[in-house]
């Protein structure tokens, strides 16, 4: 976990190439850094396939949005003996993520503006 913190886990003895490429994709996520490297997502899908790739970055961008949504609201996290009582895993019921994925897909735009377009929806020139 040190590794982590310190930001050299990519010299990690202890972490695999995997699991770089997990905290190389946390870390592209959360500070957006797509405006300035274009490499990182090439990099993190050689070692996920789809479905892994998919459910790690739903992982990071939950933890991102709650974390926001707790600093913005300045919701202090769990103390030290609540997070000490847990002794057990929770898992996200299939079900109630397919049907969350459905509704998504059923409100998505059939066609979504290009980054040439002006405020009006036009192409310009």
């Amino acid at each position: 976990m040190q590794e982590i913190c310190s930001n050299a886990y990519t010299d990690s003895k202890t972490l695999s190439a995997r699991e770089k490429a997990a905290v190389l994709w946390a870390e592209h996520v959360t500070l957006n850094t797509a405006k300035t490297r274009d490499d990182v997502f090439c990099e993190v899908r050689r070692h996920f396939d789809d479905t892994e790739f998919v459910e790690l970055t739903m992982v990071i961008t939950y933890f991102n949005m709650r974390n926001r949504f707790q600093d913005a609201l300045r919701i202090p996290l769990d103390d030290a003996k609540t997070v000490s009582g847990i002794t057990i895993g929770r898992r996200q019921d299939p079900e109630n993520l397919k049907n969350y994925l459905a509704d998504v897909v059923a409100a998505w735009p059939e066609s979504f503006p290009g980054p040439e377009d002006d405020d009006n929806g036009e192409q310009p020139g």
